[in-house]
């Protein structure tokens, strides 16, 4: 069971399940939307939605008009009907008056207004429920009956606020007032989808803005013309808009506020509204099916990208897909006019492309953990560190390659154990003393420490970890632990004779084989050791053995001698047979270096011997003892 679940697949099969329903169930909470609504403010707004011609020119009640006019606000209504009466002059189409007239003022002002009011004339009206204890309360206000009279339609100038306190939707009733002045305007207009959210086209002022008392006085303030066929927005409007901190009547942050933190006046978001409607440039919210679709599509997407593994590619690739997802939200907003919000789907991508990678680093924490401790005893650090940095290196479960065998063995070793039976501290300190200067040769040559036999070591080349120059590594490990033991003899002699103990000196024999071998971890389910096997492991045990009979501490087999042939002096000894083959084998030793000449002798003296010709090997055998000291007993072997 726990090797299923330990399966990649399975892991990242688990890891989508979990992050695709953990981001669908976050989505659901009450807060959610306003992280998506963020993400709309930005996307809906950068650049900001260029204004269409032939929108609303927006007369501005402000600061400097409240100076020109120089009255308490709310001024009288017949001021009013005189801006209306020049507007219509001045060839309005429509004139939309932001301002609720719901309560009576003056008569005479009254009159004046109801006198100016028709058709092309929309007043403003309010909505506003009131939420208690006992009850909720639904609240209209409308304009004076007098006015209504008049053929003034009437439009609902309330705006829905989010949890955030920013307007974004659309006002969702057939008698807005944005919705009523276009109808006045001749204008057919659809109710917009029910959550559609607004399109801005800027911030305070991008609509065209004249003051009112500019519009009081358009011959000596306004080019002519300025109104003619336009539709005309009456309403409060601070020319110095009022900021997000200190709020304001009438006045609201928009999607356009986070840019500049300034609120948007009610007279500015009627002109935006209605051009939402005339424009049809409302944005419609993605529905839920369409949001899970996107957000299984990203947990996909996430599956696919770690499926291998995780490294930088998955952060260039994590990058690259959740700007695609930013993008593709930007593009369907902004060309589809529908808002699907990439926030949940990159927060599931991103979230488990970093679990993945979490739950990698921490394998790969383990994997090199268990490498150390497992070839700390095999490999010189240096080897270690190369395989904890890369694993892959590494295939641990078994495979076929050409290796180079060392086995090295004690000469003597029984005669040596059988004098120091009764001691064995001395014993162990003598193998070790001998083990440890030849195994950090091996190490120090880029070997693989296989394993101790009793006072045997036994090493390889070539894996874990790739050594091109395997056989030459090998070869030059064993000359390094035949020149070794000359400096420990001589310790160990002085150490004995300080203690008034009995020197033993030590040599050792050496076999080298190169050829193809089986390598991996190997034993138990519970215990195992990183080792190599095949004939050829054999033929180098062989070979160590094999070494004393002809008078050599190092005997090579026929692959190893042809590929250190170029780089030290070889000498071929004899032919042999090995098992699985009919034909015999040369055996060889090798040398560090010596005369071309010397060995053309002992390749006159090598032909004798195979053809049985003992005069001339004998002559032969005289010179080459002078000539290849290293060699006498071998030569010796001939006379």
């Amino acid at each position: 069971m726990l090797r299923f679940f330990s399966s990649r697949s399975v892991q990242v099969a688990i890891l989508a399940a979990f992050f695709f329903a953990a981001v669908a169930l976050l989505t659901r909470l009450p807060g959610w939307p306003l992280i998506d609504y963020r993400a709309f403010d930005y996307l809906s707004t950068i650049p900001d939605e260029p204004i269409a011609e032939g929108g609303p020119i927006v007369v501005a009640i402000d600061e400097p008009s409240l100076a020109e006019i120089n009255v308490q606000w709310p001024w009288p209504r017949g001021l009013h009907a005189k801006l209306v009466s020049l507007l219509r002059a001045a060839g309005a189409k429509v004139i939309g008056l932001d301002i609720i007239f719901s309560e009576p003022s003056a008569p005479a002002e009254d009159e004046a207004l109801a006198a100016t009011l028709g058709p092309d004339v929309v007043l403003a009206g309010d909505e506003t429920l009131v939420t208690s204890n006992q009850a909720d309360q639904f609240i209209r206000v409308m304009p004076l009956q007098m006015f209504s009279d008049r053929q003034a339609p009437t439009g609902i100038a309330s705006v829905g606020l989010h949890r955030d306190g920013v307007l974004r939707d659309m006002p969702d009733f057939v008698d807005g007032f944005a919705a009523v002045v276009a109808t006045a305007a001749g204008i057919e207009v659809g109710l917009p989808e029910p959550g559609s959210l607004i399109q801005v086209f800027g911030g305070p002022r991008a609509y065209p803005t004249v003051s009112y008392y500019q519009a009081l006085d358009p011959e000596n303030f306004l080019p002519p013309g300025l109104f003619k066929d336009r539709i005309v927005i009456v309403g409060l409007s601070l020319q110095n808009a009022p900021s997000i901190d200190n709020g304001g009547a009438d006045a609201f942050p928009t999607s356009h506020t986070i840019h500049d933190g300034k609120l948007l006046a009610g007279a500015e978001v009627q002109a935006t509204i209605f051009d939402n409607l005339r424009l049809k440039n409302s944005i419609a919210e993605a529905n839920r099916p369409m949001r899970q679709l996107l957000l299984l599509v990203a947990v996909v997407a996430a599956a696919v990208l770690i499926w291998k593994g995780t490294g930088w590619h998955t952060v260039a690739g994590g990058a690259v897909v959740i700007v695609v997802l930013f993008v593709g939200s930007y593009v369907t907003l902004r060309f589809g006019r529908v808002f699907l919000s990439p926030i949940a789907a990159s927060l599931a991508f991103a979230g488990m492309t970093a679990a993945q990678a979490a739950l990698d680093y921490a394998q790969e924490r383990k994997s090199r953990r268990q490498i150390i401790r497992a070839f700390s005893q095999y490999l010189a650090p240096a080897l270690v560190d190369q395989l904890a940095r890369d694993p892959s290196k590494l295939k641990l479960g078994g495979e076929k390659r050409e290796l180079s065998i060392l086995f090295c063995d004690v000469r003597g070793f029984t005669t040596i154990a059988e004098q120091l039976k009764d001691d064995p501290q001395q014993l162990t300190m003598l193998i070790n003393r001998l083990l440890t200067p030849l195994s950090d040769i091996v190490l120090s040559h880029g070997g693989t420490i296989d394993k101790y036999i009793g006072d045997c070591l036994m090493a390889f080349w070539n894996a874990p970890l790739h050594d091109p120059a395997h056989a030459a590594h090998a070869v030059a490990a064993a000359l390094d632990m035949l020149d070794s033991m000359q400096a420990l003899n001589d310790d160990l002699e002085a150490e004995a004779e300080a203690a008034g103990r009995t020197y033993y000196p030590l040599a050792i024999g050496i076999g080298i084989n190169t050829g193809e071998c089986v390598v991996g971890n190997m034993g138990s389910t519970s215990r195992f050791d990183y080792s190599a096997l095949g004939d050829a492991v054999n033929l180098a045990a062989r070979l160590e053995s094999a070494s004393k009979a002809y008078g050599v501490p190092l005997l090579l087999g026929e692959r190893t001698a042809q590929a250190v042939d170029d780089i030290f002096a070889v000498f071929e000894l004899d032919r042999i047979t090995v098992k699985g083959k009919t034909e015999e084998v040369p055996v060889c030793t090798v040398l560090r270096e010596t005369s071309e000449a010397a060995r053309k002798v002992h390749r006159e003296f090598l032909e004798a011997r195979y053809r049985g010709d003992v005069a001339t090997q004998q002559t032969l055998a005289q010179r080459l003892i002078d000539d290849v000291p290293a060699l006498s007993a071998y030569h010796g072997q001939a006379l």
